[in-house]
């Protein structure tokens, strides 16, 4: 097969998932949700052939356009488009993806930041799978999303089942959209500021950190802190989604 106008399968980010049991798992999570599936990276379709067998409304897209033509030779009653998935339309109910490890952060920005998909069913990094449901401390991407989605950490992939092999293994997450979101949407720009100024704040312990990077007294911080549960010695990434929402609650009176 010639080389993509993109590159080659190192600039396009390929390692293509050859477990039969992962992806039989992995569609297992996708048959949970419901509505129009979308898959970001069709690549060789392994996955795409067996995501299609669910019988719902079901796109898969992919940048290598030579792979796009051969799955619309092989598959031809499935959508498959030529596209990218930086700029595709996230408007599917549910979105499942083996994303390009190289570009797993824009991937997840812009998928917080869509508002029309419900469910999410994802393979990165196995770390970027666990800071982004909060296992060992939040990161700052994480507390930014957590009043408006669930991240759950459901299971690791053996790098020996990618080809080629990449240098970490893989991690499976699912992202599910709350119906009752922690803090309302109107307030997400200013909430995610408040988080990243906490992040970056300085100060030793997040009672110090939140008088700083909050600008209000520590008798009000102290305040916000208990209600929440948190301890005043905390750092920002010991709080979960319910103490973050709390806080801001508290802080933003």
């Amino acid at each position: 097969m010639s080389r993509s106008s993109h590159g080659g399968r190192h600039e396009l980010g390929q390692n293509f998932l050859r477990h039969r049991p992962t992806i039989d798992h992995l569609v297992a999570l996708t048959a949970r949700t419901s509505g129009p599936i979308l898959e970001l990276g069709s690549g060789d379709g392994a996955l795409t052939r067996s995501l299609a067998r669910l019988d719902r409304d079901f796109t898969a897209i992919d940048l290598d356009e030579r792979r796009v033509s051969r799955l619309r030779r092989t598959l031809p009653g499935v959508r498959i488009e030529h596209a990218d998935a930086l700029r595709h339309p996230l408007t599917a109910d549910t979105i499942v993806s083996n994303i390009p490890f190289h570009i797993t952060t824009p991937i997840l920005r812009r998928l917080l930041g869509s508002p029309a998909w419900s469910d999410a069913v994802l393979v990165t990094q196995w770390e970027v799978a666990r800071k982004r449901a909060g296992v060992g401390g939040r990161s700052m991407m994480t507390a930014q999303a957590d009043p408006w989605y669930e991240f759950t950490l459901d299971s690791r992939v053996s790098a020996r089942h990618f080809r080629p092999v990449p240098s970490v293994d893989g991690g499976i997450i699912t992202i599910r959209r709350r119906s009752h979101p922690l803090v309302p949407r109107s307030q997400r720009r200013e909430y995610e500021k408040f988080v990243k100024a906490v992040f970056t704040g300085r100060g030793v312990g997040l009672a110090r950190i939140l008088h700083h990077a909050a600008h209000v007294d520590m008798r009000t911080v102290r305040r916000a802190l208990d209600r929440a549960g948190v301890r005043p010695r905390d750092l920002p990434r010991d709080l979960d989604a319910n103490q973050w929402a709390s806080v801001w609650r508290s802080v933003r009176r």
